[in-house]
């Protein structure tokens, strides 16, 4: 395959065992009473443990600690006509590339370039569909040649780890709201391909991507491009706009007919976008107690309607709710 540069007495029976005792005339000579047992006495435990409550409970009671909101520094915003897609950036496993995306979206790259490849269950890719490499839109002041970033050095890294066993990484969890796998042998870490991911397209090379070709994971988690391809961030918004694009009837998705393709009015960065016209997104953080829980009943569902909890959740089926910031 290749992507062109693009959650958990017995009862002591001491009132039942009789003893004889010796009667006397005198009644005060009786026998006093045994005391009471107190473990006898207390009443059975009747109450039942509070049922688990579900995802949608959880972030009800979530407080503000428990939600971030994404820098404008690492948000792009592609404008369709049909709306707007948020991307959020991830800096710390591809810095080379997010900077080139930064240069990018600065001078107006995809501005008036197109969505031109969607494929059945698997990927939508945009950016200049031009074949003759001499004549695609120049680069500007972005970096023709970067490096592979396909993983990195684990050290540092806030990884929260998930409970279950994964096929395609020794660990796997979360590292600042995006899905990672992680390699306690190798000492390396890196971002997974699930739904939503945005990555860079690229030749057969492993250092051929440079940002200007993006494709956004549409279908099933392609999890073999894990490692093979430079994953630069996720889609906090828009998902809709993307998925629902018709596909293409070309080899690997491809539009045959530019009148096919889906045309980008403009990509942006968030930070020079006036604040007013900002996306105003909260993202809930993926290092808190509240995110276990929301783990947890996703993994063993407890509602109703569940017979078998399946206790055990894949890495890209953990939600990772984002919600309209509450106006002030």
């Amino acid at each position: 395959m290749s992507l062109r540069p693009a959650p958990i007495a017995c009862l002591l029976a001491a009132g039942l065992l009789l003893t004889a005792c010796e009667r006397t005339e005198t009644p005060s000579a009786a026998a006093a009473p045994e005391p009471a047992d107190p473990i006898a006495e207390a009443p059975a435990e009747t109450t039942e443990p509070a049922p688990a409550r579900s995802m949608d409970e959880l972030l009800e009671a979530s407080q503000p600690a428990d939600w971030r909101a994404p820098d404008p520094g690492n948000l792009l915003y592609m404008e369709l006509d049909a709306g707007r897609v948020v991307i959020e950036l991830a800096p710390a496993f591809a810095p080379a590339h997010v900077a080139n995306l930064r240069t990018l979206a600065r001078e107006g790259y995809w501005d008036g370039l197109s969505l031109y490849r969607s494929q059945d269950n698997f990927v939508v890719q945009w950016g200049d569909p031009t074949e003759d490499a001499d004549a695609r839109r120049p680069l500007g002041g972005a970096q023709e040649k970067l490096p592979a970033e396909f993983t990195r050095n684990a050290d540092g890294l806030a990884f929260h780890r998930l409970p279950d066993p994964d096929g395609w990484a020794p660990e796997i969890g979360f590292v600042d709201g995006f899905p990672a796998g992680r390699d306690p042998k190798t000492g390396e870490a890196w971002l997974a391909h699930c739904y939503g991911m945005v990555g860079a397209g690229r030749d057969m090379a492993a250092d051929s991507s440079n940002g200007t070709e993006l494709y956004a994971v549409t279908g099933q988690s392609p999890r073999q491009l894990d490692r093979n391809i430079t994953l630069v961030g996720r889609v906090l918004q828009g998902m809709e706009l993307l998925s629902v694009l018709p596909r293409g009837t070309g080899p690997l998705g491809f539009y045959e007919k530019p009148s096919q393709r889906t045309r980008i009015r403009a990509v942006r960065l968030a930070a020079e976008v006036p604040e007013d016209e900002r996306s105003a997104l909260q993202v809930l953080r993926t290092d808190t107690p509240l995110f276990d829980a929301v783990i947890e009943s996703r993994r063993n569902r407890r509602d109703d309607w569940y017979k078998r909890p399946a206790g055990h959740i894949d890495l890209c089926n953990v939600p990772l709710p984002v919600r309209e910031a509450a106006a002030d």
